[in-house]
């Protein structure tokens, strides 16, 4: 059967009680004899307007940490809930000095560098962090120069927030307003300018989008690019190997991958060549890490009083096992699952297997939760475990550098914090299974929709299933008279 379009775009109002409760604010749901379309201020530009909104007030509560607490001891900035990477790494990366990224070598008798020899951070975040030092005031004392530069980049930043919100907004053409999800998160403000994350994100939000377009080369340069900034986005690509395995669709993902070995090699090659030792700093420090804050594993070693010597073992292994279950669901499932789907539960997977939980992760998640279930209330639920680690690893952390006052979250009520924010995560993949397993249930697909983020996967026939996908298929429940069945050519 040919899939049926409605060019009238997907309301959240009309079809999730969450979102038609908190539309009271502004005068309630939309009604049936509304006239949409044909405004200038359209659903995209809402959502980029709504998120540099949330972006601003998530700089105006690092507020206390600019004016003064980033710089009166470690105590200040944990309670007052504001640290940031970005002002202490200025003189602690070299930036403050002139050094070049990759190619200066740390000086060994400083000890603001540490143990640290080169930055530790992959090639495209550390151009990020150079041409914003090129754009920092180099008059003034040091700390009118760290607070300068975490001006410069909170505006970098900001950027890369209105592209990711474009990009999330335009993924899935019939429902833009699903981008309010990221725009209106509230651990996507209070972490945007802990660290350099955003890059990445934008970048991986636009390859999204590239792919919805049936573009898949230009979806693997900026795959590519992203994987240049973070590691993270390289995930995507074997989301994209066994999504197009079933569908046969080899030459795009072809075009994909070869794109983003391309783009990934003309930003790396350069510094590989001529800057080997602090090119490989990032891959050295990400093995040798010992295990951190926010993981399962120091929950585990801090419950056990176990080191956990062996956790770089321990992540890769569950990394692996969790991504092998990820692709047998893929090829098993009663309907292809849909590409956002995938690519959260793939990095939600490295997430929570990896060594260190930082907060700010979970900027990676949120586009994509936005894009793979949204629904208000499992979203929110979700967002209220990472808002509570992001209070508790700061609360913590004062405890821990009060000295005698003691004044913050003593190490249990820090493991509660852990623990909340790995079993919300871990609902939202529960909740996503749940989906690929029982179609009928995903909210995206009750329009008659197959996979709106697919691109040359949108609507195409399975080529390869496992024995358990040869059932019948689960239909969803379409809204307005509409039914598709996937896995139909389009044109039949």
């Amino acid at each position: 059967m040919t899939k049926v379009h409605e060019e009238r775009p997907v309301l959240p109002t009309e079809q999730d009680e969450v979102a038609a409760a908190g539309s009271e604010l502004i005068g309630g749901p939309i009604g049936r004899h509304a006239r949409l379309g044909g405004h200038w201020l359209g659903p995209v530009r809402v959502v980029v307007l709504v998120v540099l909104g949330l972006f601003a007030l998530g700089m105006v509560q690092k507020l206390p940490c600019y004016d003064w607490a980033w710089f009166r001891g470690a105590a200040s900035q944990y309670t007052h809930a504001c640290y940031s990477d970005i002002p202490h790494l200025y003189s602690a990366r070299g930036f403050a000095d002139g050094l070049v990224p990759y190619f200066d070598r740390f000086p060994d008798q400083d000890p603001k560098y540490g143990d640290m020899q080169f930055l530790e951070y992959p090639v495209l975040t550390g151009a990020f962090m150079q041409v914003a030092s090129w754009l920092t005031p180099t008059s003034g004392s040091l700390q009118h120069r760290e607070q300068m530069y975490w001006m410069v980049n909170a505006g970098m930043l900001m950027a890369c927030a209105a592209v990711l919100a474009v990009c999330v907004a335009r993924t899935h053409r019939r429902r833009p307003w699903d981008a309010l999800l990221l725009a209106l998160a509230p651990a996507f403000a209070l972490n945007a300018t802990i660290n350099w994350d955003l890059p990445a994100v934008a970048l991986t939000a636009v390859a999204m989008l590239m792919w919805s377009r049936s573009r898949p080369l230009a979806a693997g340069v900026f795959i590519g690019l992203a994987t240049a900034a973070k590691l993270y986005p390289a995930l995507l690509l074997g989301v994209l190997f066994v999504l197009c395995w079933r569908a046969g669709k080899w030459r795009a993902f072809g075009a994909a991958a070869g794109g983003a070995v391309v783009a990934w090699l003309v930003v790396n090659a350069p510094i590989m060549l001529f800057a080997w030792d602090g090119w490989k700093r990032f891959y050295v420090f990400s093995q040798e890490r010992p295990i951190d804050f926010g993981s399962v594993w120091l929950l585990i070693s801090q419950r056990s009083g176990n080191p956990l010597e062996g956790a770089n073992t321990y992540a890769t292994l569950l990394t692996l096992l969790m991504c092998l279950a990820i692709g047998l669901l893929t090829l098993t499932a009663p309907r292809r699952p849909r590409f956002a789907q995938l690519a959260f539960l793939v990095v939600a997977a490295f997430i929570l297997a990896n060594k260190v939980y930082s907060p700010q992760y979970v900027l990676w998640l949120i586009p994509l939760a936005a894009l793979a279930r949204p629904r208000w209330r499992d979203f929110l639920i979700w967002q209220a475990g990472e808002v509570a680690y992001f209070l508790g690893i700061w609360f913590y952390l004062a405890y821990t550098s009060s000295g005698d006052k003691h004044q913050g979250l003593p190490l249990e009520g820090y493991q509660f914090a852990i623990a909340a924010h790995l079993v919300g995560t871990l609902y939202l993949c529960a909740v996503v299974v749940r989906d690929i397993l029982l179609p009928e249930r995903d909210v995206v697909r009750r329009d008659g929709s197959d996979d709106p983020s697919g691109g040359v996967l949108d609507g195409a026939e399975d080529r390869f299933v496992l024995p358990n996908a040869t059932k019948a298929p689960r239909e969803a429940a379409p809204s307005r008279g509409q039914r598709v069945d996937w896995g139909t050519n389009p044109g039949d």
